[in-house]
């Protein structure tokens, strides 16, 4: 399959939330492929644990699928062309001698199959978390900040959260039990000033 010559993007908002759609078109207007994001439900559960199988060196308990199907908007499945290829899974924290509606939010996974990379997927997840972290809808806690932990070699991971404006913090040593190197570091992004 070639890459089209021109492309042009444009983003449609649908009523639902849990569906944002990007369509490609080429100086025809044919479209070319289609992006959409969608629920992590008990019916494609399975989808997401094969997508982290192949993705992520670590093996995720059942615990840690059983809050994801309670994460709402954000946990969720991208598609192209209808072909379940990312996914973003991410956790409320909530902050100790805080008010109880403020809070952090771990992203937990964030990835895309490797032939998908660079068509905007793992962006429009991404774009997705953000959006919905500081939408204020009711019902969600205020977001202090946004974070996850990158293993300390994986440099298209560290070049793609920092176009994000994400900031190293810190750096936690032995946080991988089973991969090498073992070291992470921990990336933020302030939406709350201090």
């Amino acid at each position: 399959m070639g890459a089209p010559t021109e492309e042009t993007s444009t983003e449609t908002a649908e009523n639902s939330a849990t569906d944002a759609t990007v369509t490609s078109t080429t100086k025809n207007k044919t479209p070319t492929h289609r992006i959409a994001l969608g629920d992590v439900t008990n019916n494609n559960l399975g989808q997401l644990k094969r997508l982290n199988m192949v993705l992520f060196p670590v093996s995720y308990s059942e615990k840690f699928y059983k809050d994801v199907l309670e994460a709402g908007e954000f946990a969720k499945l991208a598609y192209f062309n209808d072909v379940c290829v990312g996914a973003v899974c991410c956790r409320k924290e909530p902050i100790p001698s805080t008010s109880p509606k403020q809070a952090k939010l771990y992203i937990m996974t964030l990835g895309v199959l490797a032939p998908y990379r660079n068509l905007g997927l793992g962006t429009a997840l991404l774009k997705h978390i953000l959006h919905h972290a500081t939408s204020g809808v009711p019902a969600t806690p205020k977001f202090t900040e946004i974070y996850l932990h990158v293993q300390i070699s994986n440099e298209e991971a560290l070049k793609f959260y920092k176009k994000y404006d994400f900031e190293i913090v810190g750096t936690v040593e032995g946080y991988y039990k089973k991969i090498s190197p073992s070291d992470a570091y921990v990336l933020s992004l302030k939406l709350v000033k201090d």
